[in-house]
């Protein structure tokens, strides 16, 4: 059985096309492309669907938010289309363009699977995923990157030999979270009731006060203008003019200079937390594409925490070795690449065997 993944992010189209064989999934195809105009996934799924070198049998979509009301992964039909535009407006960045990919394959008379980022963080205490305020229907926390927290959480098990690990993994790109993961499972995360909370992101503030918000309102800005300086106008773009790391890494001015250490203060900030939280941690694992590649943000972040057994090995961090701490740290620090289409493809293939 063949297996397409299609992942629209907020500013990017990723896409594995797998075969299943006997030793495992194969890739057959994969590409990631910029997308610049939300109404422009649309046209980039269909490029992607007449450039397969063969047909796929399934095709799944990982949407980032199905506001609780999902399974982590589910064959798409009408009701599902409807709750996936219903909670739209909580992940605009990310839903808006999932629902394009879908629309854009609608007609590619192929079963359709829509596997949602939220599920995973299901776990969550009752303490971890309510806010103090007065009961909302369907307000909470429900956390995200859950595919990209999985898949690391289950790669760690298996590399270091412990099958229910307590750990804390990092996802840092282009959007960051932090998951405190206790025997394999999710207990807190720093994204909640949408992807704005928590970490500095590339284009999003994290963690802000409300004030904050009604003070504009108040003040005259428009709801539109505010949820467009949220999620593209905020965080490393708004510090320094660029939401590239990369170009922040490079530079050596003020303003990046301090982007670097907000970005890198806020990680520390949730690690001491989680440190906290878990009691007991057996390691932090970056991942993601400044996780995975930033060598130095990881050691900004892992320098703090020398009282909790951590001691970063400076040429396996600078190589981007997979544990990048020294043999001795009781508390270590693994970079482990994220794969979240083959997560998916994997229980895409359990669900339609089950249907």
């Amino acid at each position: 059985m063949r297996i397409l993944v299609i992942n629209c992010g907020s500013a990017t189209l990723k896409h594995k096309l797998f075969d299943e064989r006997a030793g495992g999934l194969e890739v057959l195809a994969g590409a990631t492309e910029e997308v610049q105009v939300a109404g422009g996934y649309r046209t980039a799924v269909a490029r992607v669907m007449a450039s397969l070198p063969v047909p796929p049998d399934v095709i799944a979509h990982r949407v980032v938010h199905g506001g609780g009301r999902l399974p982590e992964v589910v064959r798409i039909d009408p009701e599902v289309l409807r709750v996936l535009r219903d909670v739209t407006p909580l992940a605009p960045l990310h839903n808006g363009p999932a629902l394009a990919g879908i629309e854009a394959t609608l007609d590619a008379g192929v079963p359709l699977v829509a596997a949602v980022d939220t599920a995973f963080h299901a776990t969550l205490p009752e303490r971890a995923w309510r806010y103090a305020i007065p009961d909302i229907e369907g307000v909470r926390r429900y956390g995200f990157h859950g595919w990209s927290h999985r898949w690391v959480t289950e790669r760690y098990a298996a590399i270091a030999g412990s099958p229910t690990p307590t750990i804390i993994t990092l996802h840092l790109g282009g959007g960051c979270s932090a998951a405190a993961i206790r025997g394999g499972r999710s207990v807190d995360t720093s994204m909640g009731y949408s992807p704005l909370e928590g970490l500095v992101m590339g284009t999003r503030a994290g963690d802000l006060d409300p004030a904050i918000l009604t003070h504009l309102l108040h003040g005259g800005m428009a709801l539109p203008r505010l949820e467009q300086m949220l999620n593209h106008e905020a965080g490393l773009a708004a510090l320094a003019g660029t939401a590239d790391a990369r170009e922040l890494l490079a530079r050596d001015d003020p303003a990046a200079l301090l982007a670097l250490e907000i970005f890198c203060y806020r990680v520390r900030k949730y690690v001491g937390a989680y440190l906290a939280v878990l009691e007991g941690a057996e390691a932090l694992v970056f991942t993601g594409g400044i996780g995975e590649h930033a060598a130095e943000v990881r050691r900004r972040v892992c320098e703090g925490f020398g009282w909790a057994g951590l001691t970063l090995e400076p040429a396996r961090n600078r190589a981007n070795g997979q544990r990048i701490s020294t043999d001795d740290s009781t508390l270590a620090a693994y970079v482990i690449p994220t794969d979240e289409e083959r997560l998916i493809a994997q229980e895409t293939l359990r669900l339609v065997r089950t249907v």
